[in-house]
Formats: C-alpha cells, structure tokens, sequence
C-alpha cells in the first residue's frame, strides 16, 4: 500500500476532493488521509459536487495535521494542495517521503450565484481529479515514482 496525505488549510474542500478522488480511483492500492491546519467545516458545494459523481463524503470530519503527527503517522507521499494565495499558511508535515504541491484554488473564495459557485466547484472537482489520475499513473504497479526535478509543483 502506498501511503498518502493530502494536506491544506482547512480540509474542508480541496483536501477532500483529492482523497476521495484517490479512494476512488486507486483501485484499492492506497491508504490515503487528508488534513489540515485549521480543520473547519466540509464545504457543501464540494460534497455536492462530489454527491453528482456518486461519491458520498457526507460523513467525513476534517482532521488536524498536527493530530496526525502528534500520532506518529508516516506517508509515502504528502501532497499540499493549497492556492498560491495561501502557500505561507500551507501546512507541512515532517512524516512524509516525497513531497507535490498541487495549487488549487479555494472554493471558499468562490462568488457569485449558487449556480456560478457550483460551476466552478465542479470544475474543481474535474481538475482534482485529472490531477489524481496522473498521480496514479505515477505511482502504478506500487513503485513511488519521484516526478521529474522542476515537476513537483505541477
């Protein structure tokens, strides 16, 4: 199993995407967590999003990286995905192999109408999972895979 954490501010919404996207796509060969510096609340937009594709993350409770730590997990692979925006607040975590950082917008930030909200959740929600799809591609067969060097960001 290739062990996997997902990390950003909240793990409220993108954190949450990869993981279920991974859980979902990963054909059984991943253990994978998310986490976050602040855990708030799931964003509802991006469990409809995710409700609109069959995955049902309802009743997931947003964790705290520290708690994580503090209980001595250790990962293959730790991928941040937070915005440019909010790479100083960024969580690290000092358990971790190889290291990616995906920076995806947050939907926090997300305006105008319900239906343009969840336009652009959903649009989200496709490049999270393209983004775990490569990622599977990656590491398939089991193997860790480091990305090229200049590629870890992308």
């Amino acid at each position: 199993m290739i062990r996997v954490l997902f990390l950003c501010v909240h793990n409220s919404a993108r954190s949450q995407l990869a993981e279920a996207w991974l859980r979902e796509l990963g054909e059984g060969r991943y253990e994978v967590e998310s986490a976050g510096l602040e855990p708030g609340r799931l964003n509802p937009h991006v469990v409809r999003a995710l409700q609109e594709v069959g995955i049902d993350i309802c009743g997931k409770i947003p964790q705290s990286v520290f708690d994580l730590h503090q209980a001595g997990r250790r990962y293959d692979w730790v991928v941040t995905v937070c915005s440019p925006e909010a790479a100083e607040r960024c969580p690290i975590f000092p358990g971790g192999g190889h290291r990616l950082h995906w920076p995806l917008p947050d939907p926090a930030s997300f305006t105008g109408s319900e239906e343009e909200v969840m336009a652009r959740v959903r649009e989200l929600r496709e490049a999270v999972r393209e983004k775990v799809r490569e990622f599977v591609a990656q590491t398939r067969g089991g193997g860790i895979i480091p990305p090229p060097p200049g590629r870890a960001g992308t």
